[in-house]
């Protein structure tokens, strides 16, 4: 017998169906987070960016004084050591910060009990209002009145000058920053630990390398795009710190703790400058921008090689 071939048969095409509804309706629905992200963010940045060229006080008419501004900035001594400061705390918080919340990270994905609880206990500085935190903090570091010193008046030892110390206040703002921030960045990188697979580490068990060479060989290399994350929120959030410092220390003793934001804030509100002030922020705006960018390209983005 002949067989019979069967001619085969074209699958049928359906034609393009246009989607149902409106295509702009999705746009609709993030319209009112646009219109506030415009008005209370763009709208304040350009006119900022414009006062910086201006002489101003707020009341009396706007002059305009071209690059004035940033040639006043660049020679007054004050923004120097106010940028001096403010680097100081910025590289010596950052890495804390990254170290304390990568440890508390790492605790807290084991196998432990309460294990919850105490993400919670962890976390809950982060809710808390940086005003808050400042002053909670003033009342255990004061001088006279503070609880630290009272349990060391007990002991029999001396009072320390937590508060009106140049080096001990600035150690004063740098503990209460890590304490009310590293749960945030500990959230992070519980998330980053969390999705590295674990069959990684079960060939290295099988290879039998140790812990220390599973850190260096798998969680560090694996966790470089939220690494890189903390390190940049976490540096934009130093540089920005005005809040907790100025209810901690009010910016002394003799400006040992006054940084970039609390110097924009006197010139602007307290001398009455706006030009000058919104100057100063473009300069912060610009220190920013250029830091960002760096780590961008030193680690690639985050890209995991």
């Amino acid at each position: 017998m002949i067989p019979i071939i069967k001619p085969k048969v074209k699958p049928k095409v359906k034609p393009y169906q246009k989607p149902y509804g409106n295509p702009f309706t999705p746009y609709l629905f993030l319209l009112p987070n646009f219109c506030i992200f415009f008005m209370f963010i763009v709208i304040p940045a350009i006119f900022g960016f414009f006062y910086a060229f201006t002489e101003w006080d707020g009341i009396s008419k706007i002059t305009l004084v071209g690059l004035d501004n940033f040639k006043s900035i660049f020679q007054n001594r004050v923004f120097w050591e106010a940028l001096e400061r403010t680097l100081v705390y910025v590289i010596i918080t950052v890495p804390l910060l990254f170290v304390v919340s990568l440890m508390l990270a790492i605790l807290l994905i084991q196998k432990i009990r309460f294990k919850g609880i105490f993400r919670a206990i962890f976390y809950w500085p982060t809710m808390i209002s940086f005003v808050i935190v400042g002053v909670t903090w003033k009342w255990m570091l004061g001088d006279n009145f503070g609880i630290i010193n009272y349990i060391l008046t007990i002991g029999g030892y001396k009072p320390i000058r937590w508060l009106t110390d140049p080096v001990y206040s600035n150690l004063s703002v740098i503990a209460a920053t890590i304490w009310s921030r590293a749960g945030f960045y500990m959230v992070m990188f519980i998330s980053g630990l969390q999705s590295i697979p674990l069959t990684y580490y079960e060939a290295c068990d099988i290879d039998g390398a140790s812990t220390i060479q599973k850190f260096r060989y798998i969680t560090i290399p694996l966790l470089k795009p939220t690494s890189f994350l903390v390190l940049i929120l976490s540096m934009i959030d130093t540089f920005k710190a005005y809040a907790l410092v100025f209810s901690l220390t009010e910016g002394g003793p003799a400006k040992a703790t006054t940084y970039l934001v609390q110097t924009i804030y006197e010139y602007g509100f307290e001398r009455y400058q706006l030009g000058y002030a919104s100057a100063l922020s473009v300069i912060l705006f610009a220190v920013l921008s250029s830091l960002t960018v760096i780590q961008f390209k030193l680690n690639k983005g985050g890209e995991v090689l």
